[in-house]
């Protein structure tokens, strides 16, 4: 047991055994699937776990939360005739919609990236359609200089032009005036997700990650990182010298 929690749980090495055996020691009934292998989280923290399920079956925000979600996962699929598979028919949209309608849920912020209005109309109008009241707010509310944040101007996207900083946590502060039920991360750039989620008194979901690069889908680095991607296991993504703290 001691040598077991000197481990760092590795759940994404279970891969490997879900691919050889279809399942896994969590996603088989107890006494029957794989064993549980030496750097399972269950053993070492189920206390962590047990304590957190409890919280589950009481009757607060939080385990009303964890039943619905556990219901809308159940809603996102349907049986396939004659066969044990299921097929997948619900978008996240569609996942978001149902949750905030089963949790109450009709004011809803979106924390959107400038670069994303036209996305967050277009969300905006579903949502309306739906029976929900979306409002928005832009990371670039109230156009502060970004040099005001003590960066130079070669830190720009842009250098020698205004560009106003990003401002997650008044975003996250608009919308907790506004009073809204939850709110959703409408690619925030990685950094001012974190705060945003951090000074949001609402829940925060997110509907879509930043990723320059990949339209807006950082899953395909995932896929391609044996072709397209093979550098990331070569090569640093920031240099030693790049790598400057602040005083």
């Amino acid at each position: 047991m001691s040598e077991k929690k000197n481990l760092t749980p590795s759940c994404a090495n279970c891969s490997a055994i879900f691919q050889k055996q279809g399942a896994t020691n969590c996603w088989s009934e107890p006494g029957q699937g794989p064993a549980r292998p030496a750097y399972c989280p269950s053993e070492p923290h189920a206390e962590a776990i047990a304590e957190a399920f409890d919280r589950y079956r009481g009757d607060d925000f939080d385990a009303r939360l964890a039943r619905v979600a556990a219901i809308v996962e159940g809603l996102c699929y349907q049986p396939v005739p004659g066969s044990d598979a299921v097929n997948a028919r619900w978008t996240r949209v569609e996942d978001t919609i149902a949750l905030c309608k089963l949790m109450g849920f009709r004011k809803i912020g979106i924390a959107t990236c400038i670069g994303m209005l036209e996305e967050t109309r277009r969300l905006s109008d579903i949502l309306t359609a739906q029976g929900l009241e979306p409002c928005s707010a832009c990371c670039k509310a109230g156009s502060i200089d970004k040099l005001d944040l003590d960066l130079k101007e070669e830190d720009k996207v842009r250098p020698g032009t205004f560009e106003p900083a990003c401002n997650p946590i008044a975003q996250a502060r608009i919308f907790n005036s506004e009073g809204t039920d939850m709110n959703i991360i409408m690619g925030l750039c990685v950094g001012h997700d974190m705060l945003f989620s951090k000074y949001s008194e609402a829940p925060v979901t997110t509907l879509v990650v930043k990723d320059r690069v990949t339209g807006h889908n950082p899953v395909s680095v995932l896929y391609g990182q044996n072709f397209y991607y093979k550098r990331l296991q070569k090569q640093p993504v920031l240099r030693d010298e790049d790598l400057e703290t602040e005083d």
